[in-house]
């Protein structure tokens, strides 16, 4: 053989051997993808919604969810959605800033007084339960830290066959002739609830739509599961008032003409659910709701018609009195806004 050749072949088998042990070592792990960092995120104990009970004995409700690989806070309390800013996550502890009042109310089931500030919030979770607390941004603000608790919630089931279920026999809610079942929600506030002419009547002076009132709402002292409720509801021009399902979810009570529209109007469930139409009537005309709640979706039929079709509720409405949507809960009648008539209150309990 000549040498040329032979020279060739030793190289030949140099640089297989070379390629073999290559093949043979082991390859560094890939670096994560941006789908599957999104994953892991999406993996948090953080993520979920959770009942809380608010330092003023108020519910909130918080939605923590995962949007681009950041976490999403959103917390509800009494009004609109509040907002959250500077989000963070580190040492397993979510923090996030919200800005609020933190004084004491001026009068029993007022809002907290004082200018809105920055507030930290700091989050960390055990399991189904979450721990937040809440601090002051410096030190020339400092107050003593408050701590609340959450319970995860469970996801909500699937969309209920209406025709499957059935109804109990019918309760009575209201008697037409005095409160007998009924009380405030809060003992402390005016109670301008009274019985005319066999209308369960709330008067008050009070005609803007401030969230807060210092006249009281009016509660069921019957606790309730799902249901079908029918009741009719008489609500003056520019009036407002609401229907509490379970003492968490709203349905809204304005004539047709109010400002509220849409998803706060006549037919809504307050800041949820937008209903389909305005079925609604003019102020000072008698108007009639048939509201079905099962399996944490509701149907809402406002004078004949039906303006929600079986929706799901993704949480408690703003002004609830519990968040915790595993625990029944009473029918209470919104009576810190406006004045407002009610009548014929009936209702079904769904036969487990």
């Amino acid at each position: 053989m000549r040498p040329v050749i032979l020279g060739g072949m030793i190289l030949l088998w140099l640089f297989c051997s070379i390629l073999i042990g290559q093949e043979a070592r082991p390859k560094p792990a890939d670096k994560p993808t941006t789908q599957t960092a999104k994953a892991l995120a999406s993996e948090s104990p953080f993520i979920g919604q959770w009942a809380l009970q608010m330092p003023d004995g108020a519910a909130g409700w918080l939605d923590i969810s995962m949007t681009e690989d950041r976490f999403k806070v959103e917390l509800w309390t009494v009004g609109s959605p509040k907002n959250t800013q500077d989000v963070q996550f580190q040492d397993g502890r979510l923090s996030f800033v919200r800005t609020c009042a933190i004084g004491p109310a001026e009068y029993p089931g007022g809002p907290p007084s004082g200018a809105k500030i920055p507030i930290k919030h700091r989050a960390t979770v055990d399991g189904d339960s979450l721990r937040l607390v809440m601090g002051g941004p410096t030190a020339e603000e400092q107050w003593e830290e408050r701590v609340l608790v959450g319970k995860r919630m469970p996801p909500i089931p699937p969309r209920p066959d209406l025709k499957k279920i059935k109804f109990g026999d019918p309760i009575v809610l209201f008697n037409g002739r005095d409160l007998s079942g009924w009380r405030l929600t809060n003992p402390e506030q005016i109670n301008g609830w009274k019985v005319i002419d066999g209308v369960l009547t709330n008067v008050t002076p009070k005609t803007s739509f401030e969230a807060f009132g210092r006249y009281g709402n009016l509660r069921t002292e019957e606790e309730f599961e799902d249901f079908r409720l029918t009741l009719e509801f008489n609500v003056p021009a520019g009036g407002n008032s609401g229907v509490y399902l379970r003492g968490m979810y709203e349905a809204q009570v304005v004539d047709r003409d109010s400002r509220m529209q849409g998803i706060q109007g006549v037919g809504a469930v307050f800041g949820r659910i937008e209903p389909n139409q305005n079925a609604g009537m003019p102020g000072g005309q008698w108007q009639a709701y048939e509201l079905t709640l099962v399996d944490r979706h509701i149907s809402v039929r406002l004078n004949g018609h039906l303006v929600i079709d079986n929706q799901p509720i993704l949480g408690c409405t703003n002004g609830a009195l519990s968040a915790d949507v595993t625990q029944p809960g009473p029918i209470y009648l919104q009576g810190d806004h406006t004045a407002v008539q009610y009548r014929n209150l009936v209702l079904h309990p769904v036969i487990p």
